[in-house]
């Protein structure tokens, strides 16, 4: 048998914070990890952290306060937020980032135009809180590099040039910008560098770049990380949980946690069964295809219920919906791509399998896969195509192609892109009535031409705007499309995680049926029930919240009495 403190089950954003901060509370940790990477869906995400009333923020001169903050979480989940759970997370997100950002190697930034996902709802923020990562240098890590989960090949340039939020208008403009041209040649520069020595570059940006500089501090303290170890059982005793049954090397451990299990293994989105009970499309028999890691598959869920605790199951939707496109790869397999940004620039359009448009592209993923979903309700699949010209498409890039002077040619013949001289052509390709789709584009583009969109309000909002192209002009995110040759992309739905968890209380415990703690037995990040009941105010609402009740848990576990 092996005595710890505190057992974190899990190597995403929740786990290293519980760890981290239960170790600077004088505790003993282990963290075990099933996966043969670390880093969880965290290493795959943008890193980014909602955290109403920071100081990053403030430093901005942004206003904020957790009144403010709650009264928008009321507005947007209704009485499906939980308010201890709510006032849990604004009265400790900011301790626990100062608490990261004090002891740890992570540094973030505020983006001060960066406004919550429904800006116009009372209670919301123009900018200032959501929060990205700085990058970080991955070869600080030595060996333990090469057991970082990368990100997904979809989301890197080049097969391997992580980029980061700040890099991208940098991206759009480097035919247009000297300045631009010369941080895209830096970046490459490094990237060509990198590859002499590693299998990607180490430039770490986004959730990746936070994943390492969590990891580096925690080794640094001498916190011992299992990699392709799995709990397969959590130990109770007279209904405190003491510890678990971990199989490592072919034989299973019993490790004895004296304060306690941290359940953060990051939800369901790799779990087929959980998916057709929860999502309603697939129930229907309808694809969806998930981003995070296909590890996850809801062990932490499935442990903390064979030991009685119980899934809050009134959230608004069940994941953190995103549409995505699937690129084919050399094995003939596919990989996801999230399309988060570029369905808000000037210049394109999305429209449903009958040719008409049915939502804001300008709009947050997560609100765009609902109307996706019900615009194809009745039908035998949910899909929609985002459709472009070609000036769009060469200064912004489409899916997980890159603007100009990346080719489109490999795309193209791969079946990713699907191309054509005319509208009608293009109608014929992806099936659509050509006459409806026709009619849609000259709609569209009439109103574009004025920077008005009356059917669905693109680039009405300060989000929306976020989004678009601040130098496009009348409306950042309308253009016709009108120069061809004319472009089309399928997308499906997809997710980023999963919002159904187990219930907690304040402190992160995991409750019973009843409502009653389980003593010893805590969780966070996607294996706990989401804080903002289901719904999606802002980027940055899974990390955020991860982070915090990481903190939140290990904090409790400190102020435990050792059994």
């Amino acid at each position: 048998m092996i005595e710890t403190d505190l057992l974190v089950v899990g190597s995403g954003a929740a786990g290293f914070s519980a760890a981290l901060t239960a170790s600077h509370a004088g505790l003993n940790i282990l963290m075990v990890e099933k996966e043969k990477l670390f880093g969880g869906t965290t290493a795959y995400s943008a890193g980014v952290i909602w955290i109403p009333g920071n100081r990053h923020g403030r430093a901005l001169g942004i206003a904020d306060s957790k009144e403010e903050a709650l009264t928008y979480l009321q507005n947007e989940a209704g009485n499906r937020l939980n308010l201890e759970l709510a006032n849990a997370f604004l009265d400790n997100c900011n301790p626990a980032v100062e608490f990261i950002e004090a002891n740890t190697y992570v540094r973030y930034e505020a983006v001060p135009i960066w406004a919550d996902y429904h800006p116009t709802k009372p209670g919301a923020a123009q900018g200032g809180r959501s929060l990205l990562p700085l990058p970080f240098d991955g070869r600080r890590l030595g060996k333990r590099f090469n057991q970082l989960r990368a990100p997904l090949r979809t989301m890197m340039a080049f097969g391997g040039m992580m980029l980061g939020r700040n890099d991208l208008p940098h991206v759009f403009k480097m035919t247009r910008s000297a300045r631009s041209a010369l941080h895209v040649a830096g970046m490459t520069a490094r990237y060509a560098i990198d590859r002499l020595n590693h299998d990607r570059g180490t430039r770490l940006t986004n959730g990746n770049g936070l994943i390492a500089a969590l990891a580096l501090s925690a080794q640094e303290r001498g916190i011992e990380l299992w990699l392709e170890s799995p709990v397969v059982e959590l130990v109770q005793r007279d209904g405190d949980v003491t510890g678990a049954i971990v199989q490592r090397d072919g034989k299973r451990q019993e490790i004895r946690a004296r304060r306690g299990v941290v359940l953060a293994c990051g939800g369901f989105p790799a779990d087929d069964e959980l998916k057709s009970r929860y999502y309603g499309h697939v129930r229907d028999g309808h694809f969806h295809r998930s981003a995070p890691p296909p590890g996850n598959r809801g062990d932490g869920i499935r442990l903390g219920q064979s030991a009685g605790g119980a899934m809050a199951e009134d959230v608004a939707y069940p994941a953190a919906w995103v549409p995505v496109s699937l690129v084919p790869q050399p094995d003939g397999s596919t990989l996801p791509f999230p399309h988060f940004y570029e369905r808000g620039k000037p210049g394109y359009i999305a429209v449903d399998p009958t040719g008409r448009r049915f939502a804001n592209e300008s709009a947050s993923y997560h609100d765009f896969v609902p109307a996706m979903v019900e615009a194809c309700r009745g039908r035998n699949e949910t899909s929609a195509w985002l459709l472009c010209d070609h000036r769009a498409i060469r200064r912004y890039g489409m899916g997980a192609i890159g603007p100009a002077p990346l080719p489109l040619g490999p795309h193209i013949r791969n079946g990713y892109l699907l191309t054509a001289g005319s509208w009608a052509e293009l109608a014929g390709k992806i099936g659509v009535d050509s006459a409806e789709l026709q009619s849609t584009i000259s709609h569209f583009n009439a109103n574009a031409a004025r920077g008005e969109d009356p059917d669905f309000g693109k680039g009405t909002d300060a989000y929306h705007r976020f989004n678009g192209d601040p130098t496009h002009r009348p409306n950042p995110c309308l253009a016709p499309l009108e120069q061809g040759p004319f472009y089309a992309m399928k997308m499906v739905p997809g997710d980023i995680g999963t919002f159904l968890g187990l219930r907690v209380d304040g402190h992160a415990r995991v409750l019973d049926a009843r409502g009653t703690a389980i003593r010893g037995l805590y969780a966070a990040g996607n294996d706990m029930t989401s804080v903002m009941g289901g719904t999606y105010p802002g980027a940055g609402i899974t990390i955020g919240p991860a982070l915090t009740f990481g903190y939140i848990a290990a904090r409790h576990a400190a102020a435990e009495a050792a059994r």
